[in-house]
């Protein structure tokens, strides 16, 4: 296993403690609609693949677990989570699949080498100080990995530092400098696919999460107006610009592929 520096530790266990108390049920209904579509991304960059032995890696609450639990994905489901209120929240979910689930650090992963056929972790690397740490981790104890990472590195960026922020969001990434992360961790892409925020998440956003009034402009905005910028913005910056700066969010299934790519 990984192991911090004792300053490092000390970073983490304030991270885990502000993390700890982050799941009730105020947020339930938004993150149970968002799981949905991220399990489906997970089996889809599958293939058709099942497993017996997957772990969810920063599992939150539980509610893209619960997904796959009701899939053939697989036999079996772990879970690891830094939160002790997520964990409570997936020990409450009672399902039928979950084998496992305990509460970890962010980095040190409390399985042996090459227990699982496959990890999972999906919206989870933006979140994380020192993502190659936690890679390494995930490339130890299983076969096969799958990544969901939200592309939030736009143009001019810095300019929605503090928005990104109020997320925990402390990594921003392209397709392609995920993919330069992933290879120069000595993973290697067998899957992969770009995805933009599904209608029914931005309509729950605007109207639920910001109390939007629903009126003609609005409805004007998700159905016509968003889709006609897509378009437009495909014409206008062309198709490579486009691949890096068009799309909410890149999903790859990985497998490991010998020693890092990098210098020490």
């Amino acid at each position: 296993m990984r192991t911090l520096s004792d300053k490092t530790q000390e970073n983490q266990g304030s991270i885990v403690a502000q993390y700890d108390d982050f799941y009730d049920d105020s947020i339930i209904e938004w993150r149970d609609l968002g799981a949905r579509y991220k399990a489906e991304n997970i089996i889809k960059v599958a293939a058709g693949k099942t497993y017996k032995n997957v772990l969810d890696c920063g599992a939150g609450e539980g509610s893209v677990l619960k997904y796959l639990d009701e899939s053939n994905f697989c036999e079996n489901l772990f879970a690891i989570e830094i939160s002790g209120s997520g964990i409570e929240q997936i020990e409450g979910l009672q399902l039928t699949k979950l084998r496992e689930v305990k509460k970890f650090d962010g980095y040190s992963i409390p399985f042996p080498d090459d227990y699982f056929d496959l990890v999972y972790c999906t919206h989870v690397v933006e979140h994380v100080e020192h993502p190659r740490l936690l890679l390494r981790e995930i490339k130890r104890v299983s076969k096969s990995q799958i990544f969901e990472v939200p592309l939030d590195h736009v143009i001019n960026v810095d300019k929605y530092y503090k928005e990104l922020h109020s997320f925990g969001h402390i990594n921003v990434y392209t397709p392609s400098t995920f993919r330069y992360l992933l290879k120069s961790e000595g993973f290697i892409i067998r899957n992969d696919f770009k995805t933009r925020v599904n209608k029914e998440i931005l309509k729950f956003d605007m109207y639920r999460n910001k109390k939007t009034k629903k009126t003609v402009f609005t409805e004007l905005k998700l159905h016509l107006i968003w889709p006609m910028l897509n378009v437009v913005k495909r014409i206008i910056w062309g198709p490579k610009r486009f691949a890096e700066f068009g799309f909410s969010a890149y999903t790859c299934l990985v497998e490991p592929a010998g020693d890092l790519e990098i210098m020490f």
